[in-house]
């Protein structure tokens, strides 16, 4: 009884399209299958050709061959190196590099020839001792073909990592080729590769711009005879190849695919974010690439991060005590500088106690969980910031969101769920809209339903009440909140947060706040700085008395141009709407020398992108008068 051969079927798809009465090809991909996937391959690749990005194919072609098994030969597919080049000059150079290491001479003219390719049908054999062009038709090129991964996937999109890991494995193993360069010829594909047995496969992330339909491809020969030369090409064009684990390496470039797409996404959508490299920064007037600015965009609302007192006061801290602290409060970063802040803050607040954390939003994702567990209901305003969003998120809490300062309908949630514990958590001033939350009505629905209250004063310290104490001065109550949280990186021109309260709220947190037990604390110079500007504010009211006389002036002036935004605070939204028309509009501004960004999702929702546009006390009149002007201009 004869033994039966099992076979394959080799399947290749070749789409073109006539332009000008010429079929120019726009497609092409290729399979080594058994027979129970014919159907579903071949749909795969029509399927392709149909929806390629250079057009709908006019002709396809289906070739669909029997092969023996016996003839096919396994390959491992070569070893990957990424090689990342900000340039595609830089890009030739990496190729240049790797082709003088193999000792190839000519490596300059090589690349000229590269440059020069107009598609990638067929590839160059190039004669790497002579220079010259050995494959029979210049027209056609030598096409590597009868080639596939051993783990079977549809090809209906093209994966131009691992088709090239395939092509160049099959090549990188044919006899007398010495290596192999590649271009794509997809206009929005600028990667390419250099590949060869001695290297591996070479993957070169930029070897020509964006749009550039450049694209070639050149294997590199090293033969002598004509019986080398007809070895090679048949080994290419006809020799069935299986490639193993290319599923392992196209991981090297599938793992970052989604990344690469998140960013196009945001791009496509107006979502991507830039930033511009401050120079010089004197709190009203900032240079970006030699040009100034009005500065319309900072959070340091008194000026005290360029307060000369507060600069000198960190500045002889730091002579005195260095630039770090070298380890965690509990271990040996408890400088008498922290303790004597805190104390600044609890009296500044009012408070029995406070808790240095280092930034507002460790000390949002710190607390919320340490305090919070699975027995509490947290209710929280849909307007909060995001590091309170994100530490309900992490505590093990139930979350439930009211709509922004809707306090009747945080009462309707509140009577519409059973709990043991629970905790309203607010923004005091919220940084988007710059409206003050009605802390009396919270106080008491917290005191009505037995209720912790947590206020976040990122953006109210400094900025409310007569001395700036916050939301409690600002409503004159003689009852604080359970947890007062705030920043020191706002109105007080420094860095990190606090937590201000009772000395068993402080002395828990102490024990059980993660990021407090497990950071380094706060340089002393910071520190330093925290504490020279809350003294100033505690002895001197005329910081947050311009404040206050700038928001009114804008105000006016804003009422007098029939612009219809007003302010109690600093914080002053244009809601302009589309994310593009946002962007346009924070252009012309820049145009104009008014620096105020644009604010998109998800920052804010979708469709409610604006310009926050942010007074400080230091910010004069003129400019002031000066962008009302424009802001008409533009916005009206």
């Amino acid at each position: 009884m004869k033994a039966v051969i099992m076979s394959l079927y080799s399947i290749k798809m070749r789409a073109s399209q006539k332009i000008k009465d010429k079929n120019i090809h726009i497609s092409g991909a290729e399979k080594i299958i058994d027979k129970s996937n014919i159907k579903i391959c071949t749909d795969s690749l029509i399927k392709r050709a149909l929806a390629h990005e250079n057009g709908e194919a006019d002709f396809i072609n289906i070739k669909i061959e029997n092969i023996k098994k016996e003839d096919v030969i396994e390959l491992q597919a070569l070893p990957v190196i990424n090689e990342p080049a900000a340039t595609k000059e830089e890009g030739f150079t990496i190729l240049k590099n790797y082709l003088d290491d193999l000792g190839i001479k000519k490596s300059s003219e090589i690349l000229k020839l590269i440059k020069k390719c107009a598609n990638i049908r067929g590839a160059i054999l190039l004669n790497i001792n002579t220079f010259e062009r050995m494959e029979p038709d210049f027209t056609r090129g030598i096409r590597a073909t009868y080639m596939d991964s051993k783990k079977f996937a549809l090809c209906s999109k093209k994966n131009h990592f691992s088709e090239a890991i395939i092509l160049a494995t099959k090549v990188s193993n044919a006899p007398n080729i010495v290596g192999e360069i590649c271009i794509s010829d997809d206009k929005n594909y600028v990667t390419g590769y250099f590949a060869s047995k001695k290297t591996g496969y070479i993957r070169i992330s930029k070897l020509k711009e964006k749009g550039d339909p450049i694209g070639g491809r050149i294997f590199l020969y090293n033969g002598k005879t004509k019986k080398d030369l007809s070895e090679t090409i048949y080994f290419i064009e006809k020799q069935p190849v299986i490639v193993k684990n290319v599923e392992s390496y196209s991981d090297i470039n599938s793992k970052w695919k989604q990344f690469e797409d998140d960013i196009k996404n945001l791009k496509t959508a107006n979502l991507y974010r830039t930033q511009d490299v401050v120079t010089e920064n004197n709190n009203s007037n900032i240079v970006i690439d030699d040009k100034n600015y009005f500065m319309f965009s900072s959070n340091n609302y008194l000026g005290l991060a360029n307060n000369p007192k507060v600069k000198k006061y960190a500045s002889s801290i730091l002579k005195k005590y260095g630039t770090g602290t070298g380890g965690s409060r509990l271990i040996c970063g408890n400088f008498d500088l922290h303790k004597k802040l805190e104390e600044k803050i609890a009296k500044f607040k009012k408070c029995e106690s406070a808790i240095l954390f280092n930034s507002g939003y460790c000390t949002n994702l710190s607390v919320i969980p340490a305090l919070f567990k699975e027995d509490y209901v947290i209710f929280s305003d849909e307007l909060n910031h995001a590091s309170i969003i994100d530490g309900c998120k992490l505590s093990k809490a139930k979350t439930i969101i009211f709509k922004h300062a809707d306090y009747k309908d945080l009462e309707e949630k509140i009577n519409g769920i059973s709990f043991k514990n629970g905790v309203i958590i607010s923004d005091a001033v919220f940084s988007m809209d710059g409206d003050i939350a009605d802390l009396p009505q919270i106080l008491s629905l917290a005191e009505k339903y037995n209720l912790f209250t947590y206020i976040d004063e990122a953006h109210s310290t400094g900025v409310l009440g007569q001395k700036g104490r916050g939301i409690t001065e600002y409503y004159n109550l003689k009852k604080h909140p359970d947890i007062l949280m705030g920043t020191l990186s706002k109105a007080i021109g420094s860095e990190g947060g606090y937590v201000a309260g009772s000395k068993l709220l402080t002395d828990y947190l102490r024990n059980f706040a993660r990021g407090y037990i497990f950071s380094t604390s706060l340089s002393p110079s910071t520190v330093a700085a925290a504490y020279k500007s809350l003294d100033l504010l505690e002895h001197d009211n005329s910081y947050i008395n311009k404040l206050h006389e700038n928001i009114e002036y804008f105000n006016t002036c804003l009422n007098k141009a029939k612009i219809k935004v007003h302010s109690q605070t600093p914080i002053f939204s244009f809601i302009i709407g589309d994310e593009k028309l946002a962007l346009e509009t924070a252009d012309k501004l820049m145009n104009k020398n008014f620096y105020i960004k644009a604010i998109r999702y998800p920052t804010v929702p979708k469709g409610q992108a604006r310009l926050r546009v942010v007074l400080s006390s230091e910010t004069n009149k003129k400019p002031i008068k000066q962008l009302i002007s424009v802001l008409k201009e533009i916005i009206l």
